[in-house]
C-alpha cells in the first residue's frame, strides 16, 4: 500500500487505466496493459507492471471497447491477485457487459445501471451516465456504458469513462459532488468525434459543471484513436485551463505517477512506481 488510513491515492497507469486506493482497498478502473489492440499499437508503455500491483479488491469497467476492456489483462490481474491473496477480485460492469467477463475467474461479476450503487468493503460505488456507446462489435448494441463515482466518507473520485460533453456532467455534480474528476481529453478529431469524446475544452467545461476541486486528465497519448496530433491534447488543455484561471486545479500525471490526497483532498504527497 502507498497510502495511510484516511488517504486516497490515484495512480495513473496509462490511457484510461488507474489504480485507486481508498478505504484500505485497491480498485482498478479500465485496466489495459496490452501492447496491441488488434491493429492498434500502444505508443506509451503502462506506468505500472501487473506483477507490481497490490492485491486488487475490485475491477471497474466502464464499457466494452477494447481500449477499456482487455481480456488478457484481466486474466493476468485475476491470477496475480489470487497469488497474493488466495482469492480473485470482484468485477463491476455496465449491464450487458457481464457475458464478456463471466468466465474469466472473477470472484463475482456485478452488472450495474446508471445511478445504481453497490458497496465494496465500505466504499460506495455509483454508476453514472455518459454520452457514448457500449458495443464490443458493430452490432453489439445491447451493451451498457458509463462512469463511476467512488465514495468513502468525505472522499469522492469520479472516473467518467468515455463520453462526449453533455448535460449529465452537471447532474452528476449535483447528485454526487465528486471532488476529484478523472476526465478524457483525447480522440476528438474529426469534429464529429466530439459527440462521444470530449476535447480538452469540453473536458474543462465538464470539470466546471461537476464542481470538482481537481481534474486528472486521461485518454490521450497512448493509442492513436483519431486524427489530432498525439502530443496536442495536454498542452491544449493546459492553455485552456490557464485562460480559465484553473490551471492549478489540473493535475496531469505521468504514467506510473501517484497523487495522494488527505481527507480534505489537499495534496499529502507524491510517489512514483
Amino acid at each position: 500500500m502507498l497510502v495511510a488510513p484516511g488517504e486516497l491515492a490515484i495512480t495513473f497507469i496509462g490511457h484510461a487505466s488507474f489504480l485507486l486506493q481508498v478505504g484500505g482497498l485497491n480498485f482498478l478502473i479500465d485496466p489495459v496493459f496490452a501492447n496491441w489492440l488488434v491493429l492498434i499499437h500502444r505508443l506509451r508503455k503502462p506506468g505500472v507492471r501487473i506483477e507490481d500491483l497490490p492485491a486488487i479488491d475490485a475491477v471497474l469497467l466502464t464499457h466494452a471497447h477494447m481500449d477499456h476492456l482487455n481480456l488478457p489483462s484481466l486474466r493476468k490481474i485475476i491470477r496475480h491477485t489470487r497469488r497474493l491473496r488466495g482469492k480473485a477480485p470482484v468485477a463491476i460492469v455496465p449491464g450487458g457487459v457481464e457475458d464478456l467477463v463471466n468466465k474469466l475467474g472473477f470472484a463475482s461479476v456485478l452488472p450495474m445501471r446508471w445511478w445504481e450503487s453497490v458497496s465494496i468493503g465500505g466504499v460506495e460505488i455509483t454508476m453514472t451516465p455518459a454520452q457514448h456507446w457500449g458495443a464490443r462489435m458493430l452490432r453489439d448494441t445491447h451493451r451498457g456504458f458509463g462512469g463511476y463515482v467512488l465514495r468513502y466518507g468525505t472522499q469522492t473520485v469520479y472516473h467518467s469513462g468515455d463520453s462526449g460533453y453533455f448535460a449529465g456532467f452537471r447532474e452528476i455534480g449535483a447528485r454526487l459532488a465528486p471532488e476529484i474528476a478523472l476526465l478524457p481529453i483525447g480522440a476528438y478529431q474529426p469534429d464529429g468525434f466530439r459527440r462521444v469524446h470530449t476535447s480538452p475544452e469540453d473536458a474543462l467545461r465538464a470539470f466546471h459543471d461537476l464542481g470538482a476541486r481537481q481534474m486528472v486528465p486521461m485518454h490521450y497519448g497512448t493509442f492513436r484513436l483519431s486524427q489530432e496530433p498525439m502530443d496536442e491534447p495536454l498542452p491544449r488543455l493546459m492553455e485552456a485551463a490557464e485562460r480559465a484561471g484553473v490551471a492549478d486545479k489540473v493535475c496531469a500525471l505521468g504514467e506510473g505517477e501517484t497523487k495522494i490526497f488527505a481527507v480534505s483532498t489537499e495534496l499529502a504527497g507524491q510517489a512514483s512506481w
